[in-house]
């Protein structure tokens, strides 16, 4: 009798597969399931195509050697790699400082003042801003007041795109410390900038450094604006010259009509793609194994 009572009182919840809400939740899943299976296929047809073409190329001649004239087989891109490096290098060298100075005023010193609404707003639309105009913007601020075309202007050209990623990534992670630590530094008789250098900077390192890489992945694979300041060159890195990189390259050899140079614009493409994949890989293993718990 008290069985059939509470069989009465509660109310069945197994599933009911051909219940009208059942059947919704299954139909939202499945178009949702197909959507995703849909919008990944572009991204992985990518990927297989850069590591059937780019793959066949890959070798340690490529790494080492310089680019092949017109009708020569062989040849490889080492110094576009190595002119990649040196301009992401230097953009990361001053997008750094300026990036975390300037996230230290946002975050702590007047996080509500004008000045700090008026820089936030203009690095998160900086954020999507074309690369092609920083290229144009350092094309009229250092190419044509050096007078030439070089890989420090293409360095500076690559820092105006990471000083605004480096910026908001560096607020949010200075935002994310716990109150406590701050109120406890100030409690101990610390100044601000004791508090700032002494526990802050050190707790949020490992975002900072996490929006640094970020950044540096974005920029290694920019085109527009090393197109408007350093060229292209089939020569060894010389700083004050035109200079390759691994993205104009790629933009140079896509088009040419010989078999040799498009075989290496893929190859190239592939060893960009995979220094991007692992600076990602390093931002998220940082991020992950230091988050703020």
């Amino acid at each position: 009798m008290s069985d059939m009572k509470k069989q009465d009182i509660l109310p069945n919840l197994e599933r009911q597969p051909f219940e009208p809400r059942a059947l919704k939740s299954i139909v939202l899943s499945t178009i949702t399931v197909i959507c995703a299976l849909i919008a990944i296929v572009p991204l992985f047809s990518v990927l297989v195509m850069l590591l059937y073409k780019g793959g066949k190329r890959l070798n340690l001649e490529v790494f080492y050697s310089l680019p092949p004239t017109a009708f020569d087989l062989g040849g490889g891109f080492g110094n576009a790699i190595l002119g990649t490096l040196f301009m992401v290098g230097v953009g990361a060298l001053i997008s750094m400082p300026f990036g975390v100075l300037a996230a230290i005023f946002l975050a702590e010193l007047g996080s509500h003042s004008t000045v700090a609404k008026v820089a936030r707003f203009c690095a998160k639309t900086m954020t999507g801003l074309p690369s092609i105009l920083a290229g144009v913007f350092a094309y009229a601020a250092v190419v044509l007041v050096m007078g030439s075309y070089s890989a420090w202007a293409g360095g500076i050209a690559l820092s105006l795109l990471m000083i605004p990623v480096v910026m908001l990534t560096t607020e949010e992670a200075i935002k994310m410390v716990p109150n406590p630590m701050r109120e406890a530094a100030f409690g101990m008789g610390c100044t601000q900038a004791q508090s700032m250098t002494k526990v802050i900077l050190p707790v949020a390192l490992p975002s900072i450094i996490t929006g640094v890489v970020l950044a540096v992945a974005r920029a290694a694979g920019e085109t527009a604006p090393l197109l408007f300041t350093a060229l292209f060159s089939d020569y060894w890195l010389r700083a004050n010259e035109p200079t390759a990189s691994l993205a104009v390259l790629i933009y140079n050899y896509s088009g040419m009509p010989f078999e040799n140079q498009i075989e290496l614009a893929w190859a190239a493409s592939l060893v960009l793609v995979l220094l991007v994949f692992v600076l990602n890989m390093i931002s998220r293993a940082i991020g992950r194994r230091t988050r703020i718990k």
